[in-house]
C-alpha cells in the first residue's frame, strides 16, 4: 500500500470518527451540495477532478462550442439585416414616436438616418441575403441559421459583453463557457476545457469578465492562449529544472494540498491540485497544439494563412478547429474591435477582410472532418448598430458611423443541432425594432445549453444562498433554430 492510499484510508476513518452515525455523513454531503460544493450523483473523488466528462441531461446533439465573439457590436444593417427602404428615410430624423424610448450612447435621438451604403445579395440554396462584404460566409449560407430578431437589455459594452458572455450585466456572474465546463466537463486531458483565444484591437471592456469563473469553482475559468511564444505564460520549465524534478516537486505539492483539502474541504484546493496537472500535462500538448506546420498546404490556403501576412484571427479558428479534435469543450474566440462610431465604411471593410474566409473555412474544414454535426459555432457581438448616423459633418459621408443599438441586431449559428440554410425573425424597415420572433441574449443561451444536452432551468450553482443559473430567471430555447 503507498502513501496516497495510506492517506485517504486515514481521511475516511478520521472523517467516519467525527460523525456520530451514519446518517449524520449523508445530511452533511447534502449540506455540501446545496452549498455547490457537491452535485447530486458526485463523487467526492470526481471534484477531485472537477473537468472530468460528466453526463448531460439529455442526448446532445452538439459536443464542443466555438463561439466566435465579436467585440464592440457589428452593424447588423450594413452585414446580415437588409433594409432598402431606409433609403426613402435618408438624411431624415425620425419622428419622437419611434425613437422617444431608444437607449443612446453618443447621438441624440434627432440624428439624421444614413441608408447602409452595401449591396446584399441572395446566397445559397437557401437564398438567405447577405453583405457584399461577407462572400465567404455567403458560400456556406446552407449551413447557418441567421437570427436577425436578437436583442439585449444593454446598451453600453462593458454590461453588453457581460450580458452575452454571462447572462447578467453584473461582475462576477460566471461566463457562459464556465458553465459548460461545470455541467459537461471536458473530454481533454492534456488541455484546459475551456480556452480563450483573442485577435484584432483591444481587449474588450469587460476583460477577463467575459471569460471568469465567476462564483464557481476556478477550474471552470476560461484559460487564454497566447499566439506567441509559452501558449501561457511561464508555461516552459525554468532553466536548470527537469522534467522528473518538476513531477517529484508537484508530486509533493498535491499530497500537501490533499492534507489541507481534507481538513477544511475546500473545493479551490481540488481545483488548484487540477490546475498544477493540468499544467505538467499541457507543458507537452501545448506546443503541439499550437504549431500550425503539420497542417497542409491546401488547410492553410483555405484559412487564408500566409507567413507574409498573418492573420492572427484567422490562425486561431484553425487553432479552434484544432482544439476541438482534441476534446477541449468550448473554445470562445475574442475579435475586435466592431464599435465603429465614425468611418464605419473603412473599418467595417477591414474587419471582414479579416474575419470572412477564416469564419467561412472553420465551417468548412469542421464539415469535411465530420465535426460540424458535434461542434456548435456561433457568431456575434453585445448589440447591433443604429440606423441613424454618428458624424461631426452633416454634410459630408466620410468617416460616417453608427452608435450603439441594442434593441434589434443579428447573430448566427451552424453545426451540432442547429438547422441550417434559414433566417429567424424580422425587423422592421429601419432595422430599428424587431417585429417578429423575438430572440433575447437569454433565449440564446437556453438555446446552446440545449444542442449541448443541457436544460438551462437544470443547470444550476448554489451561491449566496440562491441557486443561480446562465440564463437568471428567463430563456426559452428557439426552437425554430434547431434541426
Amino acid at each position: 500500500m503507498d502513501f496516497r492510499e495510506f492517506q485517504q484510508i486515514q481521511t475516511r476513518r478520521s472523517f467516519l470518527g467525527r460523525c456520530s452515525a451514519g446518517l449524520g455523513s449523508v445530511a452533511l454531503w447534502h449540506l455540501l451540495a446545496d452549498e455547490g460544493r457537491a452535485r447530486a450523483g458526485e463523487s467526492p473523488a470526481s471534484r477531485e477532478r472537477p473537468l472530468d466528462p460528466r453526463h448531460p441531461h439529455f442526448r446532445p446533439k452538439a459536443k464542443n462550442v466555438i463561439f466566435l465573439f465579436m467585440d464592440g457590436g457589428p452593424s447588423h444593417i450594413d452585414l446580415f439585416d437588409p433594409k432598402p427602404e431606409m433609403k426613402k428615410w435618408d438624411g431624415q430624423a425620425l419622428p419622437d414616436s419611434m425613437v422617444k424610448d431608444l437607449k443612446l450612447a453618443f447621438i441624440k435621438p434627432t440624428a439624421k438616418v444614413w441608408p447602409s451604403p452595401r449591396r446584399f445579395k441572395p446566397s445559397g440554396q437557401s437564398g438567405i441575403e447577405l453583405s457584399e462584404w461577407l462572400p465567404h460566409l455567403a458560400s456556406v449560407a446552407d449551413d447557418i441559421c441567421l437570427i436577425r430578431s436578437m436583442f439585449t437589455d444593454q446598451f453600453n459594452h462593458h454590461p453588453g459583453q457581460l450580458m452575452l458572455n454571462c447572462g447578467s450585466p453584473l461582475v462576477g456572474r460566471p461566463s457562459m463557457g464556465a458553465w459548460v465546463t461545470y455541467g459537461l466537463g471536458s473530454t481533454s486531458k492534456d488541455l484546459p476545457g475551456f480556452v480563450v483565444l483573442r485577435s484584432g484591437g483591444n481587449a474588450p471592456g469587460a476583460g477577463t469578465g467575459n471569460w471568469t469563473n465567476g462564483f464557481l469553482p476556478s477550474s471552470y475559468q476560461g484559460v487564454p492562449l497566447r499566439s506567441s511564444g509559452d501558449a501561457v505564460l511561464y508555461l516552459s520549465d525554468p532553466p536548470g529544472v527537469s522534467r522528473e524534478l518538476q513531477r517529484s516537486t508537484l508530486d509533493g505539492l498535491r499530497d500537501l494540498n490533499e492534507l489541507s483539502q481534507a481538513e477544511s474541504g475546500d473545493v479551490e484546493i481540488a481545483s488548484r491540485i487540477a490546475a498544477y496537472e493540468l499544467a505538467f500535462r499541457m507543458q507537452l500538448a501545448a506546443p503541439e497544439l499550437m504549431d500550425l506546420s503539420k497542417e497542409s498546404p491546401a488547410t492553410m490556403a483555405m484559412y487564408g494563412i500566409e507567413k507574409s501576412h498573418p492573420n492572427p484571427f484567422a490562425a486561431n479558428c484553425l487553432l479552434a478547429r484544432r482544439m476541438v479534435e482534441r476534446g477541449v469543450r468550448f473554445v470562445q474566440l475574442m475579435h475586435g474591435s466592431w464599435d465603429d462610431h465614425d468611418d464605419l465604411e473603412r473599418k467595417l471593410k477591414r474587419n471582414c477582410e479579416a474575419t470572412d474566409q477564416a469564419t467561412a473555412a472553420l465551417l468548412k474544414d469542421l464539415k469535411q472532418r465530420g465535426l460540424l454535426d458535434s461542434t456548435l459555432v456561433v457568431w456575434g457581438g453585445e448589440f447591433g448598430r443604429t440606423p441613424m448616423v454618428q458624424a461631426d459633418s452633416p454634410n459630408k459621408k466620410v468617416g460616417f458611423g453608427r452608435d450603439h443599438h441594442p434593441f434589434a441586431f443579428s447573430m448566427w449559428l451552424a453545426g451540432g443541432g442547429i438547422k441550417g440554410g434559414q433566417a429567424i425573425g424580422r425587423t422592421d424597415e429601419l432595422g430599428l425594432r424587431v417585429i417578429e420572433n423575438q430572440v433575447h441574449v437569454h433565449d440564446l443561451h437556453a438555446t446552446i445549453l440545449h444542442c449541448l444536452g443541457l436544460d438551462h432551468h437544470r443547470l444550476t450553482y448554489r451561491f449566496a444562498g440562491r441557486d443561480f443559473r446562465l440564463t437568471d430567471v428567463a430563456g426559452d430555447v428557439v426552437r425554430k433554430a434547431l434541426a
